[in-house]
Parts: structure tokens; C-alpha cells; sequence
């Protein structure tokens, strides 16, 4: 089955401030802020919605198709995705920008700065879906490109393509009949439960109401686990142990490509949601969103560990 995964590829360009930022900033004069703070170097990751969940899948044996756009120093980015078998095709190259780029400062109290620059991920990816069969295809539209979440989902459904809304931290950019309009039709709503809470507020639609445009919702919890909601009723699915967690980053993304490979699989929904758990796991135990790494023969070992014959 081909898996399309839409969404942003970024670079996070890490920096920590040997300090905390509370020592540095003047409260009676915030209205005229001005600092400069010295950093012990920077770490450079890949990342990106997109990247994220195709890294993960990559890792679960899968090659999904990633739809997004990239700019003139793509290059690193581009041999790390090769180098996991990932295709390069939906990938729109703009050269005369620069790759999205994340510069996050952190202080000693792990309090953030965070600039994001779109850069070329304000170009649609412009990919051709008319040679794809629908009946054999599974897509999420995961944050990234505002013209691609707003025009893939309706394409999708003139398709008959099933997909999965993930909008995420985009959520604020849409209006609520933007969010109502993306969300009609799909094969699930993932959120976490803050987003969830946004998207209710925005489209002032509950969870009933919800369902009458997604048959599921699946609600992510943290150290929780998840809770999936269908008009039938409720399933909590428990999160899988971390060994221990350093970055809760990513963890997201890692969950929706297990839930993918389940789906994929023919699994049922709880259990598509605890192959997602368990791949968060691994996210959470390393900094960044791509540094994790496992066999499928581990994997199976740490799902079947946590969950048993789910």
C-alpha cells in the first residue's frame, strides 16, 4: 500500500544558553527589549512534521511518499532520506529559498526562543496525484504547507483516498469552518488533547458533533497513552514505558507512523494506536525527533513487551 505523508521537512538548529533567561530580562523594560544572549554552539537535526513521521516509517519498513517542498540546502537533508530508502519524488525543490528552519534557544530552567522561518515550506508541494489508486493508498496531511492543508484533504475525498487530519500546532492559522471543511470526510482526527481543545473552540463543534464529519477521534494523552473516540464509544490504549524520557519532542510524529503501520497492517484501530505508543517510546528517550533507532525484530520484542497480544 502507498503511504503519502504531507507536511513540513525542517531543519531544528539547537542552541543552549549556559543561563537562564529570567537574569537577563528587565520587566520595566520589556516594551523596549533588546538582549543578546552567548550560546555554547549549536546542534543541527532533521526535522519536520513530514520528515518525522517518514523517518519513522522508514524504520517500521515502509518507503512513504513525502509531499512537501525544500530549499537550496536541502542537500544533508536529502542524503539522510536516501540513506533510509525514502523517496525523493514528492519533494519540491525551491531553489531560490532556504529549507524551513527551526532556531531554538534553551536556558538552563528549559525555558525556549524559538524563531521559525517557513522559508520554502510557504511554497505548495504542487505533487500530481492522478496516477494514484486510491484503493491502495493511505494519506496524512500533517502541519506543513497552509495551501496543501486546505487543498489535499478535499482532493482526498474527491479521490476516495482515505487520510488521516492532523493538524496540529497549525491549528490557529485556519478559520473554524477551514478546520471543519479539512476535517470532513477523514478517516480519523489525531490531535493531542490540547489541540483537540483548540479545534472544539475554533469550529465550535464538540466531540459529538466532531464525529458527524470523522468517524474517529484519536486523542493522544502523553505519559497517558491515547483515547479513541468513535460513534460507538470510547477506548483508552496506555502509553508503552519509556526507558527513560529526555525529549518529549517528536513523540507525536513517532506515534502517528505506528498508528499508520497498523492501519496498513489490517489492525484493528487499539491496536494500531499501541504500535504507535511504542514507536513514541523510542522517541522520547533520545534528543531531536530523528536520533532514535530500531530493529523490527526489537520493535516487536518492546511492543510485545508492553502490551502483550493487545
Amino acid at each position: 500500500m502507498r503511504i503519502l505523508v504531507s507536511g513540513s521537512l525542517a531543519y531544528d538548529r539547537i542552541m543552549t544558553f549556559p543561563g537562564r533567561f529570567a537574569d537577563h530580562i528587565l520587566p520595566d523594560k520589556i516594551h523596549i527589549l533588546n538582549v543578546c544572549f552567548l550560546v555554547n554552539g549549536l546542534q543541527e537535526r532533521f526535522g519536520g512534521t513530514a520528515g518525522n513521521i517518514a523517518y519513522n516509517l522508514a524504520l517500521l519498513g515502509e518507503a512513504p511518499l513525502i509531499l512537501s517542498s525544500a530549499g537550496k540546502d536541502f542537500e544533508q537533508y536529502e542524503k539522510w532520506l536516501v540513506r533510509y530508502g525514502l523517496p525523493l519524488d514528492g519533494i519540491r525543490r525551491v531553489p531560490e529559498d532556504f529549507t524551513a528552519g527551526a532556531y531554538i534557544t534553551t536556558d538552563l530552567s528549559d525555558n525556549q526562543i524559538t524563531g521559525f522561518n517557513p522559508a520554502a515550506m510557504n511554497t505548495p508541494c504542487g505533487y500530481d496525484l492522478s496516477r494514484t489508486d486510491p484503493t491502495d493508498a493511505l494519506a496524512i496531511v500533517s502541519p506543513g504547507n497552509l495551501s496543501d492543508m486546505r487543498e489535499l484533504p478535499k482532493t482526498y475525498r474527491e479521490m476516495g483516498l482515505p487520510f488521516i487530519m492532523d493538524p496540529g500546532q497549525n491549528i490557529t492559522a485556519f478559520s473554524g469552518e477551514e478546520l471543519s471543511e479539512m476535517i470532513t470526510g477523514a478517516f480519523a482526527l489525531v490531535t493531542n488533547d490540547y489541540e483537540l481543545e483548540l479545534v472544539m473552540k475554533a469550529t465550535g463543534l464538540d466531540r459529538a458533533a466532531l464525529l458527524l464529519r470523522t468517524p474517529r477521534l484519536i486523542t493522544t494523552l502523553g505519559e497517558k497513552g491515547c483515547l479513541i473516540q468513535t460513534r460507538e464509544g470510547e477506548k483508552a490504549v496506555p502509553a508503552a514505558p519509556a526507558v527513560k524520557t529526555v525529549d518529549p519532542t517528536g513523540a507525536g510524529d513517532a506515534f502517528r507512523a505506528g498508528l499508520i503501520k497498523g492501519l496498513i497492517l489490517g489492525q484493528s484501530l487499539p491496536e494500531s494506536c499501541a504500535l504507535g505508543a511504542t514507536c513514541a517510546a523510542y522517541a522520547v528517550e533520545h534528543m531531536g525527533t530523528q536520533e532514535h533507532c530500531f530493529t523490527l525484530e526489537e520493535f516487536q520484542a518492546r511492543y510485545d513487551a508492553a502490551f502483550g497480544p493487545y
